[in-house]
């Protein structure tokens, strides 16, 4: 039993739009929950067992996987024949964790950062700073459509969320890039499922 923990319009999204592209939807269920959100609506779900009570969490068969590039990796695995994962022995493996693991740790705490409005020199050295961040991402998409090139990966999937939820960022190889990534069956499919369970 493979269950995913999901509050509509929030990080776990990404996860259900993964599920969509990976055709795991008959084998993963969704389970909707409420969380405390940033205007102060909402609250913990004591049904949610996340020890911080957010989203997304996997509980597959019984063992927690938390933290969405943890959840990506797993799932990507677990259900290979999508070729959203890349996988060991490839020569592309190595990037791939990359960039899950960069979103993870410089991507999410740069834009955090920003929406926080908190300045620091320390903040930029530790993570970079954003027109660091939005380079490099412009300069991996700007000769070719996705981030490994012609295959769209779950990587893809996960550094184009951000920009997907606060819109696109006015640079053209990005926002072409986030366009592709939108416009994919998982995206469309995560939006309608929201958009049915909004009210929780």
């Amino acid at each position: 039993m493979i269950t995913l923990f999901h509050s509509p319009r929030s990080r776990s999204t990404r996860i259900v739009a993964l599920l969509k592209e990976l055709d795991a939807l008959d084998a993963v269920r969704i389970k909707v929950v409420t969380i405390p959100r940033m205007d102060g609506s909402g609250g913990r779900d004591p049904r949610n067992p996340h020890p911080d009570g957010k989203v997304p969490l996997l509980d597959h068969d019984g063992v927690l996987v938390w933290e969405s590039s943890a959840i990506i990796q797993h799932l990507a695995e677990l259900f290979p024949a999508s070729g959203l994962g890349i996988p060991v022995g490839d020569p592309q493996r190595g990037p791939y964790l990359s960039w899950l693991a960069w979103y993870a740790g410089v991507v999410e705490p740069v834009l955090t950062i920003k929406a926080l409005g908190l300045e620091h020199p320390g903040l930029g050295r530790t993570f970079r700073t954003e027109a660091e961040v939005v380079a490099r991402l412009a300069d991996a998409v700007r000769d070719r459509p996705f981030l490994l090139g012609d295959r769209f990966t779950a990587a893809d999937l996960l550094l184009h969320s951000p920009y997907a939820w606060f819109g696109k960022h006015g640079l053209p190889e990005i926002d072409a890039w986030v366009d592709r990534c939108m416009d994919r069956p998982g995206a469309r499919f995560a939006a309608d499922f929201d958009a049915r369970h909004a009210a929780v």
